[in-house]
């Protein structure tokens, strides 16, 4: 099992938990190895252990913003394909409209089995077999635009309704690669979590040379710190967690399809 794998079997809460309790502990321990450090060697200098960490916590508040403008951008990329998918499944039924009987009926049956695939929820088997059902209806609904294209070639009318058909099915891949593969590359999440700690680390070894702490304050670098990771991954998240792409417009398109009559298919 991968590191992001592992991440996402994880509650966000649990996420949060498990960084604080790690990294408080690596903290502490820096502290206590710093302390022993200094008093084997009371007469050895300190060095430049100060500037040292300064330069460490500047490096990652740089990967912090790297890698929290990777999972925002990421996480818009969703949320926008969420309505153009909606926009795109509703003119398609809309022209359906004006294609002849019986594939009318039937096109607009399937499309309004198909909207509910598309909603997404927080189980992942629901949605592989969602991915599956969603892939067998835009191939029947292909065939039946080339039967109709097979028939009346020089269609405006038609050509209309396969020009949105085929944005639908570009969308519907677009929003599967974006939610199970465009995510956030797992060297930056690991480097994320390893670098932080171990920049907790050297920050507790380095009070431990000091013999100065305040336990108030590493507390919350550890929280502020466990606060901004736990946000790139749950932003990163395609499925659970507090931040949620929000399925509204495929929700309303559905309202607004089964408020119509229903279709009868004769085929």
């Amino acid at each position: 099992m991968s590191f992001q794998n592992l991440l996402d079997s994880l509650p966000i809460g649990a996420a949060f938990l498990v960084f604080a309790i790690i990294a408080g502990a690596v903290s502490e321990l820096g502290y206590r190895l710093g302390h022993w450090w200094q008093e084997r060697t009371p007469d050895e200098k300190e060095g430049p252990t100060g500037m040292i960490v300064g330069s460490i916590l500047a490096l990652l508040a740089f990967l912090l913003a790297t890698a929290m403008g990777m999972a925002s951008d990421r996480f818009d990329t969703r949320r926008g394909l969420v309505l153009a998918e909606a926009n795109s499944i509703g003119t398609t039924y809309l022209r359906a409209g004006y294609l002849p009987e019986p594939a009318s009926s039937e096109i607009r049956a399937l499309l309004h089995e198909y909207v509910p695939l598309r909603i997404v929820t927080n189980d992942l088997g629901d949605i592989r077999v969602r991915m599956a059902r969603s892939a067998e209806v835009l191939a029947k609904l292909w065939a039946i635009a080339e039967e109709l294209a097979h028939g009346t070639p020089e269609s405006d009318v038609l050509a209309l309704f396969i020009d949105s058909l085929n944005e639908t099915i570009d969308l519907h891949e677009t929003r599967i690669t974006a939610g199970i593969y465009a995510r956030v590359p797992e060297t930056v999440i690991i480097l994320l979590y390893f670098g932080s700690i171990l920049t907790l680390g050297v920050v507790g070894y380095n009070a431990g040379l000091t013999r100065r702490r305040s336990l108030i304050t590493a507390i919350v670098l550890i929280t502020v710190l466990g606060a901004v990771i736990t946000l790139v991954v749950d932003l990163d998240r395609p499925r659970d967690g507090f931040l949620k792409v929000n399925q509204q417009p495929l929700i309303d398109l559905q309202e607004q399809v089964e408020a119509l009559p229903p279709a009868n298919p004769s085929r």
